[in-house]
């Protein structure tokens, strides 16, 4: 059985290096929502029907395997909270991992405006996301997606049984990270680092 953890939250937040925490104290394999952006970007075009399809195969292909070889697994994710979609979509993620007897956690951050326009800069990110070094479009597309769509859950308001919100403005990704661990009680596999964190 295999769990999956999605660490969720608008762009910028800082679920990659959340998530990166998460993979080296629990020795999951992360699969970042860019891992699919990217290599379909550069196959098929940015934003193209092709892209877009392609991008949704490789994530829906990852999972499958996940599940059927046992692999606990990390996702980030960009949520639409307003849209009845995006809740579907989860909701046969988890469905997808549990029928299998794994478990399904859902880390949702939050941080201000402020503090995501500054992280959207950061050379880690330039480093694994080449789509956003055009800064001034990825400020753009950050800030227009900030004002059309509900990128937090409501107060009070909770998805899943496993579902922990934090706000991590004034947090280190580590600090983030041993929260998660701590609340949902998780424990580290018993790997050797090339077989989750190979080539990075």
């Amino acid at each position: 059985m295999a769990n999956l953890l999605i660490v969720c939250g608008p762009q910028a937040v800082g679920k990659m290096t959340v998530a990166e925490s998460l993979r080296d104290k629990l020795k999951y394999n992360l699969m970042m929502n860019h891992d699919s952006i990217e290599i379909s970007d550069r196959i098929f075009g940015l934003a193209t029907p092709a892209q877009k399809e392609f991008s949704r195969t490789f994530r829906a292909k990852a999972f499958e395997l996940a599940v059927t070889h046992n692999v606990d697994l990390l996702f980030t994710y960009v949520c639409a909270f307003e849209m009845p979609e995006e809740r579907e979509y989860l909701n046969g993620l988890a469905a997808q991992f549990e029928a299998d007897g794994g478990n399904f956690y859902f880390v949702e951050l939050s941080a201000d405006l402020e503090t995501r326009i500054t992280r959207n800069e950061t050379p880690h990110r330039m480093e694994r996301k080449p789509s956003k070094r055009d800064i001034a479009w990825s400020k753009a597309n950050l800030l227009k997606d900030t004002t059309n769509h509900q990128l937090n859950s409501a107060e009070g308001e909770y998805w899943f049984k496993n579902h922990l919100k934090i706000d991590n403005t004034n947090l280190e990704p580590d600090q983030v990270a041993d929260m998660v661990i701590e609340h949902f009680h998780l424990t580290a596999n018993e790997k050797e680092e090339k077989e989750y964190r190979f080539g990075v």
